[in-house]
């Protein structure tokens, strides 16, 4: 892998409809598009996938430019590698800002696979022709819930995960289920419980959810373990696990019975596929998080589904669920609650190279 050029494209687009937690309403989502280009003039691309703001984790849009820029890039022109499981073991000497880390490696992935002339997703280890889809609801009013999931259940998705927190969970929740007694639904916290709120969760039993991802706080491993054992339904690790030794701490703790794995939030697809490999040996079902990205993320995203271990419908939704135009031909698309998983080497999209120009507001280069 003897590159040449990296270059960052600084992106904006507002969504479609505001996205809402508890911990605030995105309206319209930054971003940073990767492309590492050798010397070949072969290129690849990755997305970071931070905020603009630290709610998700500690890193934000611009912290993201300054890591990228000031230290893993001098890292990779020092120490030039080969392979990207190589960039990963080099950017260990970094402490944490694993979405910065992602962004570069997995633009290596996609550059290593067209090299290779292979899709992505076999160059990974998928096995997979389509990886089925789910939807995320995050509004603020049950009457806009229904709404949507009335409009993704005629879309075909195979299942729909409901944001909640302790001013909006069990009656919330409760009038979703009765309008859809057999829907598969998942509930996201987003880590705004603590164990004093036992009873509330405990009650949420009765609904019959495939599972609470993330209910307390992303330091609480042993709490989460003591949680699970009061309830029925499985706890679903997020925000907790951001590399290979937390998902096995979860796993032997007791602290969860199901993993969501996100690239940019494990520092990459090395990553995600060692805990997509540990989780698989130990029957720990894992499926595939949204960040509300742009194409090229979700791209990724969709090769890393098609590992045999993800048995749960991602967070892999049509690129029109959150952009009027992605940035990304041909946009990604849901059919009868699946996705295709490309058969063209690397990630298997192009960029709409107009579209890419009209949303970004800064560019950096980088000669190697």
């Amino acid at each position: 892998m003897n590159l040449a050029l990296i270059e960052l494209f600084i992106i904006e687009m507002p969504l479609k409809s505001p996205f809402i937690t508890h911990l605030g309403t995105v309206r319209d989502r930054e971003g940073i598009i990767v492309k590492v280009t050798d010397k070949d003039g072969v290129s690849g691309m990755g997305e970071g996938v931070a905020f603009s703001t630290p709610w998700y984790t500690e890193e934000t849009v611009k912290t993201s430019i300054h890591m990228i820029s000031d230290v893993l890039i001098p890292l990779l022109k020092k120490h030039p590698v080969n392979h990207p499981e190589e960039a990963a073991a080099l950017f260990q000497s970094v402490r944490r800002n694993n979405m910065a880390k992602a962004a570069i490696e997995t633009a290596l992935w996609d550059l290593y696979a067209k090299k290779k002339g292979q899709p992505l997703s076999k160059a990974i280890g998928g096995t997979r022709e389509v990886v089925a889809s789910g939807v995320v609801v995050a509004v603020d009013s049950i009457k806009n819930a229904l709404k949507q999931i009335e409009e993704y259940v005629a879309e075909g998705y195979q299942r729909i995960k409901v944001k909640i927190n302790p001013q909006q969970d069990y009656e919330f929740l409760a009038e979703i289920r009765k309008c859809y007694p057999d829907l598969p639904i998942m509930a996201d916290a987003n880590s705004a419980y603590t164990l004093r709120d036992l009873d509330r969760l405990k009650a949420l039993d009765e609904l019959n959810l495939m599972m609470i991802e993330q209910p307390l706080s992303p330091n609480d491993i042993i709490q989460h373990a003591a949680l699970q054992k009061e309830l029925q339904t499985p706890i679903c690790l997020d925000e907790s696990i951001v590399n290979f030794e937390d998902a096995r701490n979860a796993v032997e703790l007791g602290s969860c019975k199901v993993i969501n794995i996100k690239v940019g939030r494990v520092g990459g697809l090395t990553e995600a596929k060692r805990i997509h490999d540990y989780c698989f040996q130990h029957n720990i079902p894992v499926w595939c998080g949204g960040m509300i990205e742009f194409g090229i993320s979700r791209a990724h995203n969709i090769a890393l589904a098609s590992m045999p271990g993800f048995s749960i419908p991602g967070d892999i939704s049509s690129s029109s669920r959150f952009w009027e135009e992605d940035i990304i031909a041909p946009e990604i698309t849901v059919e009868n609650g699946v996705t295709q998983v490309p058969t063209s080497p690397g990630i298997g999209f192009k960029i709409n190279e107009k579209r890419l120009k009209e949303t970004t507001t800064a560019t950096i280069d980088f000669q190697l």
